[in-house]
């Protein structure tokens, strides 16, 4: 009986060893492919989110009290430079300037009659410089009230397109009230935000940008036809959000666009000998990415880097590998540090030639 256990123990042993054997045998004969990075010039394209205000946008205020008597225009009009939009009832700032013109010419009697008595020698001469300065008085009174008066009468300062009009014929306005707000159309500013690692690979590369011009895409997925140019980014970070702006101007020239719109900046950045690996060669453990470096022997290790840029199917390294490294293209998720592995190396170049997406 314990002869049978032994030699059914040996069987089962043996039995395991075979196909342990196996196992590694079939294990081993796995070829894993590996390639390098490709180093090459490239041009990224990065996507910021962008708020578009018209070239010229304002609010149109009262700046006079008074009732809106006649409304001239209707919302989303497109007026004139110079036409008349609103009329504040100008009865009391006409009946101001009657007044002061009745002073003026009181005034000028009495400076008259002043400059012939001080040139007889019947008053003195401060009699008529007193006179003199009671005109110069009454004129700027009068000049104050028919400023009041034009301020009845509200025109557009530049042509544009009449937005909401909150106040109906008939009411009562006070000085300061929002009556509309104008636009122009005809050119728009996009602002958008980088930020500070962004900004200053932005400032390193201006000399190597042959232009700055950007790309618009709208809210429903469509390109806006004209390029834009960046014109100016402002003097300061924002200390919230530790971004700074940037503002890119286009035409608008079939008045698409208007003011308080969104949508996509798509900027061009130049990236000198950058190095181009696949991403599905990386892994990612708690927020860090990682490659599998083979090397000479066949030995895998792990190796963390830094993403620089982001884009379909591949990665544009900071740093983590040099050209001449080799990684594991393909299998990340079958071996562990320390493990040998049969190996065939590809081309960069048709390896990324093979990808949805090539760098350009």
């Amino acid at each position: 009986m314990k002869r049978a256990t032994f030699t059914l123990a040996l069987g089962i042993c043996f039995v395991l060893t075979a196909c342990h054997s196996k196992k590694e045998e079939k294990d081993v004969s796995v070829v894993y492919p590996i390639t390098s990075p490709l180093k090459k010039d490239t041009l990224i394209t990065t996507e910021y989110v962008a708020q578009i205000q018209s070239g010229k946008n304002i609010e149109v205020r009262a700046q006079e009290k008074g009732f809106l008597e006649k409304i001239y225009v209707d919302e989303g009009q497109y007026v004139k430079a110079g036409q008349v939009l609103f009329k504040i009832m100008p009865q009391v700032y006409q009946a101001d300037v009657m007044k002061a013109t009745a002073e003026v010419e009181q005034a000028k009697i009495d400076y008259q009659n002043s400059s012939t008595l001080a040139q007889n020698d019947i008053v003195a001469q401060n009699e008529k410089a007193m006179a003199k300065a009671k005109l110069d008085a009454a004129k700027a009174d009068l000049r104050s009230a028919q400023l009041h008066l034009s301020f009845t009468t509200i025109k557009a300062p530049f042509s544009g397109v009449i937005n909401r009009i909150p106040l109906k014929q008939g009411s009562l306005v006070n000085e300061g009230d929002l009556l509309t707000s104008l636009s122009d159309n005809t050119s728009f500013y996009a602002y958008f935000n980088l930020s500070e690692t962004e900004y200053l690979n932005y400032q390193a590369q201006a000399a190597e940008r042959s232009n700055k011009d950007v790309n618009l895409v709208l809210a429903n997925g469509d390109k806006f036809p004209e390029k834009g140019v960046v014109q100016n980014i402002e003097g300061e970070f924002n200390n919230e959000t530790g971004n700074i702006a940037l503002r890119a101007k286009f035409a608008n020239p079939n008045q698409l666009l208007r003011n308080g719109q969104s949508g996509t900046i798509q900027m061009n950045i130049p990236v000198k000998g950058a190095l181009i690996i696949p991403q599905k060669a990386s892994f990612e453990i708690q927020d860090q990415r990682y490659v599998f470096v083979v090397d000479k022997n066949g030995k895998v290790s792990s190796r963390a880097i830094q993403v620089a840029y982001e884009i379909p199917d591949v990665y544009i390294l900071r740093s983590g590998l040099s050209e001449g490294d080799k990684f594991l293209l393909e299998g990340v998720q079958k071996v562990k540090d320390d493990d040998k592995v049969k190996t065939k190396f590809e081309a960069p170049e048709q390896v990324l030639h093979s990808l949805k997406l090539t760098a350009n």
